[in-house]
C-alpha cells in the first residue's frame, strides 16, 4: 500500500513539476534506474538537463499542492499519463518538446488511436458550424477519433458532431481538467467524458489563461493525423494549430468559403500556403490514407431535401440569402420582394431548420 502511494505521489509529482519535458522525464528515470518515486525526489537529477523551475519544484516540491492533486485525483477518476508509460500518446512523442505528463479523464487508450483534429472560429456561421457537425460525424462514424479543443463555435460543433456519429472525440484543454472551461460546455464535456477523453497537460488549478491556449493547441495538434481548418479569420488561434501540425509533419487542410466572408480569410491564406483543400470529408480520408465505413455524406442535407416543397419566392430567397449571413435590408436589396414579407419568409424557413437568425440583425443559411 504505502508502495503504491509513492507511486501515486511520484507521478503527480512529475507532472507537476513546471516545464518538465517527456524527455527530460525518461532521462530522470533512466537516471533513477526505472524508479518513478527516486525520480520524482530529484535523484540524479544533476545529470539530466532541466528547467530550472523544474528542477527547483522536484528539489523542494509543493506540499499542499500535491496533496489537494492526490485527493483531486482520486476523486476524479483523473489518470496521470508520463512520458514513459506505454500508453503515451506515439504520435505526440514524435512532436518537438512534448510535455512529460498529461491528465486524462476518460478512454486512455484513444490517445493512440487515428485522430483528426477539426478547429476554426468560436463564431462560426451556421453554414459553419452546420458542416464541422456534418464532417466530425462522418469521420466518426468511420472510426476516426475527432480532436479539437471544448471552444465554443466550431470545436464544440466538432465534437457534438462526433459524439452524434456514435464515434469518440477527444477534447484538449488549455486549464486544468478541474476549471472547464468555457463554462458553458460542461454538459458537452461531461459527455466526451464518458464517450472519449478530456485532456490536459496543465495541473489540477490552472486557469484557463489566454497563453495557455498555444500550447493546448500544439497538443491538438501533436495527437493527430492532421488538422482541417472548418472557418477561421487570418488572425484565428486556428491557424497557429495549423502552422504546429505544418511543423509536426502532419497534413493540414482547409475548407474554403466566400471570398466577401472574414471567416474565410484564415482558410484561403492556409490554401495558398498550401493546405489542401476540401470539398467533402472523403478528402480528408483518402489524402491521409486512412480507410473509414462507407457512410454517405448526405445525412445532414437529407433532413431538409425531405421538407415541405419550396414556392418559387421561397427558392429566390434562399438563393439570395447564399450561406453568406445577410439583413433583411440586402435581402429586400436582392430579391425586390417587401421587407414584412421577407421577415415573415425568414421566421418561417427558421422554423424548418433551413436559415439561422444571428447577432446584428443577419441571417444564414443552413446546409
Amino acid at each position: 500500500m504505502l508502495r503504491a502511494m509513492d507511486a501515486a505521489r511520484a507521478r503527480a509529482t512529475l507532472a507537476r513539476a513546471p516545464g518538465l519535458t517527456a524527455a527530460a522525464a525518461e532521462a530522470l528515470v533512466a537516471a533513477a534506474g526505472g524508479d518513478l518515486a527516486v525520480a520524482a525526489r530529484g535523484r540524479g537529477s544533476a545529470r539530466v538537463e532541466l528547467a530550472p523551475a523544474a528542477r527547483a519544484f522536484l528539489n523542494s516540491p509543493d506540499e499542499r499542492a500535491l496533496a489537494a492533486d492526490l485527493d483531486w485525483l482520486a476523486a476524479s477518476g483523473t489518470v496521470i499519463v508520463l512520458s514513459v508509460d506505454p500508453g503515451y500518446p506515439p504520435l505526440l512523442r514524435q512532436t518537438a518538446g512534448p510535455p512529460a505528463a498529461l491528465y486524462v479523464q476518460g478512454a486512455v487508450p484513444l490517445l493512440a488511436a487515428p485522430q483528426l483534429a477539426m478547429v476554426g472560429s468560436r463564431s462560426p456561421t451556421p453554414a459553419g458550424r452546420a458542416t464541422a457537425r456534418e464532417f466530425a460525424a462522418w469521420f466518426a462514424r468511420g472510426g476516426l477519433t475527432v480532436t479539437s479543443g471544448l471552444a465554443t463555435g466550431i470545436d464544440a460543433a466538432s465534437h457534438e458532431g462526433a459524439l452524434k456519429g456514435g464515434g469518440a472525440t477527444i477534447a484538449v484543454l488549455g486549464s486544468g481538467l478541474d476549471r472547464l472551461y468555457p463554462p458553458a460546455n460542461r454538459a458537452l464535456a461531461a459527455r466526451i467524458r464518458a464517450h472519449g477523453a478530456l485532456v490536459s497537460e496543465f495541473p489540477p488549478g490552472t486557469a484557463p489563461l489566454r497563453q495557455n491556449f498555444p500550447r493546448r493547441n500544439r497538443i491538438i495538434a501533436g495527437l493527430t493525423l492532421g488538422t482541417l481548418v472548418v472557418e477561421a479569420t487570418r488572425r484565428s488561434g486556428s491557424l497557429i494549430t495549423a502552422r504546429l501540425a505544418l511543423e509536426a509533419g502532419r497534413e493540414v487542410f482547409a475548407i474554403p468559403g466566400s471570398i466577401h466572408s472574414p471567416l474565410s480569410g484564415g482558410c484561403h491564406k492556409l490554401l495558398k500556403e498550401g493546405a489542401k483543400l476540401v470539398e467533402e470529408a472523403r478528402d480528408v480520408t483518402e489524402e491521409l490514407g486512412f480507410s473509414p465505413g462507407k457512410e454517405p455524406l448526405t445525412e445532414a442535407r437529407s433532413a431538409v431535401a425531405a421538407g415541405r416543397e419550396l414556392d418559387k419566392e421561397y427558392e429566390m430567397l434562399l438563393d439570395a440569402l447564399g450561406f453568406e449571413p445577410a439583413t433583411i435590408d440586402s435581402l429586400v436589396a436582392r430579391t425586390e420582394l417587401p421587407s414584412d414579407s421577407i421577415a415573415s419568409m425568414l421566421l418561417i424557413l427558421e422554423l424548418e431548420g433551413r436559415v439561422a437568425a444571428l447577432p446584428g440583425g443577419r441571417y444564414g443559411r443552413i446546409p
